[in-house]
């Protein structure tokens, strides 16, 4: 059997680097207080109250959210100022009332009935920002019908229960580019399109505020003109796919799944793990031939830490519970059945919300959302 770090698991385990997670977490601090701009983590990706600590110890007050039920998660953590960046789901009016009796409760609007609604149905007042499409398209307004959010903004000033922030909006898009200049670019103009509403209303509206954030571009930039607050995510662990868009390097990326190896198939240099789409998700990438399609890479696990991998051994498919890796010769030689073996994912947010929990390199277990 392999190393002796493995010897009290079972089953696929997502390991966290706390000393890595923290450093990102530092990193990212010190990037939003020198472009003086308010921070406002996206605790969507690690969903733990430990983690969500580590923030706090930086003095991070405000966070952002993916719904109200995270919300209700982190708010038992007293954390009091809290933004849900999905369009607010009228549905889950009951847990929005009894969040906002509570905190500081942020929700985004994109369109009349939402605000009408609330309007009617809200017991406590809530914030609100409006979501702007500044490039990514999934959702949100456009920057150029400003007749809708004029008209929007008028409702919203009339509205007794909700008050307006500002604009918000996330450039997606950003994940889809590589390198430096393009990440770059698409900063550019996304944040060109949002500040230009800020401009637009602000004789009108002078209180209103630009919020934006994604992890390649907040991971680079180092002024946000005309941006009030950041909101990135997924920099607090990183992955495969951040790297490969040039957002981190390897030694930045702070979360691993160890996977127990059931079978090897030396004839194809292949070994199967457990360790399958319910686990990892099914995110994916290409090698840097642009070709050939890999889920997640093997890294090699020493003295309590994870290394950096050499592109050539990678999980090659995925199904609900088995992973297939391609390993070199050398490397197959290196493990054994009920070896556990260390694999970097393309997507951390996918596989930490399979997982629902972490294990620290020294061992500690952490629960999650």
């Amino acid at each position: 059997m392999n190393n002796s770090f493995f010897n009290n698991l079972t089953e696929p385990t997502l390991l966290l680097d706390e000393n890595k997670c923290r450093q990102n977490i530092k990193a990212m601090c010190a990037r939003a207080k020198g472009a003086g701009v308010n921070f406002r983590p996206h605790f969507k990706t690690h969903q733990s109250h430990e983690v969500g600590r580590w923030f706090r110890a930086e003095g991070v007050e405000k966070i952002t959210v993916s719904s109200p039920r995270m919300a209700e998660y982190f708010a038992e953590d007293h954390w009091k100022d809290i933004t849900v960046a999905f369009p607010v789901n009228i549905r889950e009016l009951s847990r929005i009332n009894e969040l906002a009796s509570k905190i500081q409760l942020n929700v985004l609007i994109e369109n009349e009935e939402s605000i009408q609604y609330l309007t009617q149905h809200l017991q406590h007042p809530v914030g609100a920002l409006l979501k702007i499409d500044i490039g990514y398209h999934r959702t949100g307004l456009n920057p150029q019908n400003v007749h809708q959010i004029s008209s929007l903004l008028k409702s919203i000033d009339e509205s007794d229960k909700i008050n307006a922030l500002g604009f918000l909006g996330h450039a997606g898009h950003s994940y889809k580019v590589r390198g430096r200049a393009a990440i770059h670019k698409v900063h550019k103009e996304s944040l060109a399109l949002i500040r230009s509403l800020k401009d637009k209303f602000q004789e009108d509206y002078p209180q209103l505020m630009v919020s934006i954030g994604d992890t390649p571009t907040c991971s680079w930039e180092q002024q946000f003109q005309g941006a009030d607050e950041i909101r990135p995510g997924n920099f607090v662990f990183y992955d495969l796919a951040q790297w490969r868009i040039g957002s981190c390097r390897f030694d930045q990326i702070a979360v691993a799944m160890a996977c127990p190896v059931v079978a090897k198939h030396p004839e194809r240099g292949q070994l199967v793990v457990y360790g399958g789409g319910v686990h990892f998700a099914k995110d994916q990438s290409h090698l840097l031939d642009g070709q050939t399609t890999y889920y997640g890479h093997v890294v090699p696990f020493q003295e309590g830490h994870w290394g950096t991998p050499n592109g050539q051994n990678y999980i090659a498919s995925l199904s609900q519970e088995h992973g297939i890796i391609q390993v070199q010769a050398a490397v197959m030689d290196q493990y054994q059945i009920g070896d556990f073996i260390t694999i970097l994912p393309i997507h951390s947010c996918m596989a930490a919300n399979a997982m629902k929990s972490y294990q620290t390199l020294d061992g500690k277990v952490l629960s999650r959302l």
